[in-house]
């Protein structure tokens, strides 16, 4: 029997913020790494300390302590402080997949400015694992993974190493923690007589679990200081364990070690969610302060789909580095404990406050972007006088699209005067009036245009510019539906020009009256009982009972769902509907439901409120869904159902990067320390289907589903709870965190959700392009841009941009590139198989080169008749591309 080889990895777990706030972690923080340091440079025995795999802890200590710099920097340099590869240790599953990313882009370039970072993906504490993880790892140059939670001995073959199958086939050495986690050398941190029994233990668990004589011990805990005895270890387990070699060591020299032993390893492929009856799964979190999730998919989505597209196409460097930064505060929220939602309140008020900043920054990028694309000069504009108004339109999608489009548009009414009112007198205007939208086709024709005229209220506007005090006026604001007169490009933009007056009347696309909406596609009604009804022309069946909320005790914390036993499900009731929009464009129907469910702040129930409203969109074979909740109820979880009569049937759900086949949730049975969930994370879409009839549910970004075995659909509005951690659940007995008290997580008051439905067939589960795509008309419609006072060119600029081909690929997004050098598209495929595709772009190319998602050179790539590439995506790949 070879002799073992135990590595002695020193670390620290550090939640950056959870059950105290940033500051009182960081008051330790800087006090533990003050200690480390002098501790480093004192005992040469310590040949490494793993600072958690995040680099967001020495933008903190360096806040506090930057005289420390060349001190941490030497240390790094020298491989014995290793930092990174991730920014903070992010949730896995709730940030989008380009989150994830730049999780790591982020973390990889403060790493370097220190001296390096270490080349192991590691996640000590993450609920969970997506599939696309082994991917982001070898697109960084990871050498190896570590996990936790999610990954269950019965699929590891009880080894602590297996071989990580990424959905391209690559695979990923992956370090699996025993039970006891990350902690489990703290327990030999003991006095020196009490030592030989600890280390047995320890022993234990690690040695016959070993798929080689290389042994991975972590010495270390949740906010623990290095001990001051810490370089004695090594010599101390020698002594009492002679019979196997103790060292200090890096987590990729221990990888490397075992990487060269490794044999008849597992492969594990796919997501790792399930490690019940091994260590706590915590999937509670993914309906914990859902409000806060989904404001943080609405900043990711306009991030990624709109405002570094327009940051491109506009060609700023100071609009690239304002996007960087908001990324930064962005993935900062990410945090595990943060996103999740199992912190202290004040923690999600802070990330209230980042998210706040991060959108006011991306806002005003894409408003000075579209301006450059429409050709305005707002400083011009205030000095000489306005041309009158332009409406901009701007496709955020990589392929042409046309249909109808939806726009606000203000008309002055008065100016509201900021300063002592001396001399000047208020304007006053007519407000709202009769108007055409004018513009210019490719082919030279005027084409005219009388929208649809879906809402008027009284608002203020502000009109800033570079060089004057923004003016402020009171405005009617118009909501209205046009339709394109010709096709956008990818990418592309159109203006259109204002013009008093009344056009030629619509073509019928959608119409609504009594309790019914319909276009050629599809008719949407509400039932005797308010619920939905949603008939499709080819197909017989209807569905029925859909948008039912209810609402059920949930007696759990912050992590977990606990129902209370022998409660029943509340159902609202629903009121009458009003057509909010009758045509031709758009057709809408609203209505309100309310119920009486949880608690109130006392010992009767509870009150839950909210307007539905269901709008069709020209000849869109989707409905676009907005839910308006006043939630005054606590202690439970509120969801919307949506059955489907799909018994038995697989579901598919998006993910980051790609999508996942989900059975039905099952009863749960047999796990006495953790009860599994029936819930499940999911990015964009949920779809089922049987032949032609089938279901699809999108969002803007993550929630929380349950597929039921007889095909119920439930989607996760809010889980209202009060406590960070309780230890007296039935879904887990046991304190998963410090018991804090977390009224806030009760999700009191006004909360909107976007939603999407539409029919599908099988045809398009086997083809997810398209349910992409749906999903893409839905939540990255063409952005509009109103400009009431425009100055600047004469002529109504058209903008042509980029077009990404190839069935199967699937745009992620298109941004800046990180040093500055051309732009990044990156695409990934849903296809099983390779995928050829090609690359249009208007402007004339000069360079193009394939990278990995870190933006490093993989190979140059030929550019044919100046404007377009050809590419090819590996199945259920990721695709990057430089162009320059």
């Amino acid at each position: 029997m070879p002799r073992p080889i135990i590595h002695l990895v020193p670390h620290t777990h550090w939640d950056r913020e959870w059950y105290l706030p940033l500051g009182g972690f960081r008051a330790r923080l800087v006090v533990a790494l003050d200690a480390l340091l002098t501790q480093l440079d004192g005992d040469p025995r310590i040949s490494s300390f793993l600072l958690d795999g995040q680099t967001v802890l020495l933008d903190d200590y360096l806040a506090v302590r930057p005289e420390r710099r060349e001190a941490v920097a030497r240390l790094v340099a020298a491989g014995r402080l290793q930092i990174g590869p991730w920014y903070v240790l992010a949730d896995e599953q709730i940030p989008a997949g380009e989150s994830l990313l730049r999780n790591l882009v982020i973390g990889g370039s403060a790493a370097r400015r220190l001296g390096g970072s270490a080349a192991v993906l590691y996640s000590p504490d993450a609920f969970g694992h997506p599939a696309c993880l082994p991917l982001l790892g070898l697109e960084f140059g990871s050498e190896g993974a570590v996990v936790w939670r999610g990954v269950g001995p019965e699929a590891t073959g009880g080894r602590d190493l297996f071989w990580w199958q990424a959905p391209d086939g690559r695979r990923i050495l992956t370090y699996h923690f025993p039970p006891d986690g990350y902690e489990i050398g703290s327990n030999l941190l003991v006095p020196a007589e009490r030592l030989a029994q600890a280390w047995r233990t320890v022993a234990a668990q690690l040695l016959p679990r070993a798929a080689t004589r290389h042994v991975a011990l972590f010495v270390g805990a949740d906010h623990h200081a290095a001990p001051p005895n810490l370089g004695d270890l090594a010599g101390a387990l020698a002594a009492v364990a002679p019979e196997c070699d103790f060292r200090f060591s890096r987590l990729d020299e221990f990888l490397r070690a075992a990487a060269a032993e490794a044999r008849g390893l597992a492969v594990l492929a796919g997501e790792q969610r399930s490690s019940y009856g091994y260590t706590w799964n915590l999937q509670g979190v993914h309906g914990t302060r859902a409000p806060l999730k989904r404001r943080n998919s609405a900043i990711e989505l306009l991030l990624v789909r709109v405002a570094e597209p327009l940051a491109v196409l506009a060609e700023g460097d100071s609009a690239a580095a304002v996007l960087r930064q908001s990324w930064r505060e962005i993935v900062a929220c990410q945090f595990h404990d943060a996103i999740g939602g199992c912190v202290h309140d004040s923690v999600a008020q802070a990330m209230g406050v980042r998210f706040d900043d991060a959108e006011a920054a991306a806002r005003e990028v894409v408003r000075t972007a579209l301006d450059q694309l429409a050709g305005h000069d707002p400083d011009l504009a205030r000095e000489r006088g306005a041309d009158g108004s332009r409406l901009l339109v701007w496709n955020p999608a990589a392929r042409p699209r046309g249909g109808v489009v939806l726009a606000e548009v203000t008309f002055f009414r008065r100016d509201i005067l900021v300063g002592p009112p001396g001399e000047r007198r208020p304007r006053a205007g007519e407000g709202a009036r009769p108007f055409v939208l004018r513009t210019v086709g490719a082919d030279g024709r005027v084409a005219e245009i009388a929208p649809q005229i879906l809402a008027v209220e009284r608002a203020l506007e502000r009109l800033d510019a570079p060089h004057h005090y923004p003016d402020q006026d009171e405005v009617d604001r118009v909501r209205v539906a046009l339709p394109l007169p010709e096709t956008l490009p990818g990418l592309g933009s159109r203006v259109f020009e204002v013009r008093e007056g009344s056009g030629e009347p619509l073509e019928p696309f959608a119409a609504a009256e009594g309790r019914l909406l319909w276009n050629g596609r599809l008719q949407f009604g509400l039932d005797a009982v308010g619920t939905g009804v949603l008939r499709i022309p080819a197909v017989a069946k209807p569905f029925v009972g859909l948008f039912g909320l209810e609402s059920e005790a949930d007696i759990g914390d912050t992590y977990s769902f606990c129902p209370r036993p022998r409660d029943r499900v509340r159902r609202a009731r629903a009121g009458r509907p009003r057509v909010t929009a009758a045509g031709p464009l758009v057709a809408g129907l609203e209505w309100a439901v309310t119920m009486r469910c949880g608690r109130d702040d006392g010992d009767r129930e509870g009150r839950v409120a909210a307007t539905i409203r269901v709008e069709v969109i020209g000849d869109s074979p989707g409905l676009a869904c907005r839910i308006s909740l006043d939630n005054q109820a606590r202690d439970h979880r509120l969801r919307l159902r949506f059955p489907t009569g799909l018994a038995g049937r697989a579901v598919l759900a998006g993910t980051a990067f790609g999508v996942v086949e989900r059975p039905p949730a099952g009863k749960p049975s047999g796990y006495p320390a953790e009860t599994p969930v029936r819930t499940a994370p999911a990015h964009r879409f949920v779809a089922a289907a049987r032949d032609d009839r089938g279901l699809a549910l999108f969002a803007p970004g993550f929630f929380e589903y349950e597929w039921t075995p007889k095909g119920d659909l439930l989607v996760t509005v809010l889980r209202c709870i009060g406590e960070l951690s309780r230890g007296d659940l039935r879904t887990r007995p046991g304190h998963a965190g410090w018991p804090t008290p977390t009224p806030a997580a009760q999700c009191l008051g006004a909360d909107t959700l976007e939603l999407g439905l539409a029919p599908v067939s099988a045809s398009d589960l086997a083809a997810p392009e398209r349910l992409e795509r749906m999903w893409e008309d839905l939540f990255a419609p063409p952005v509009t841009r109103w400009i009431r006072e425009y100055r600047g060119s004469d002529t109504l600029p058209a903008v042509a941009g980029l077009t990404l081909e190839g069935e199967g690929l699937v745009l992620s997004t298109f941004k800046p590139a990180e040093d500055g050098r051309g732009a990044i598209l990156r695409c990934y495929s849903v296809r099983g198989e390779a995928v050829g595709g090609r690359v249009r772009c208007a402007r004339r190319l000069g360079k193009a080169s394939l990278v990995r998602a870190d933006e490093s050179l993989v190979q140059e790539l030929v550019i044919v008749d100046g404007h377009v590439v050809n590419v090819v995506a590996a199945g259920r790949g990721m695709l990057s591309v430089r162009l320059e």
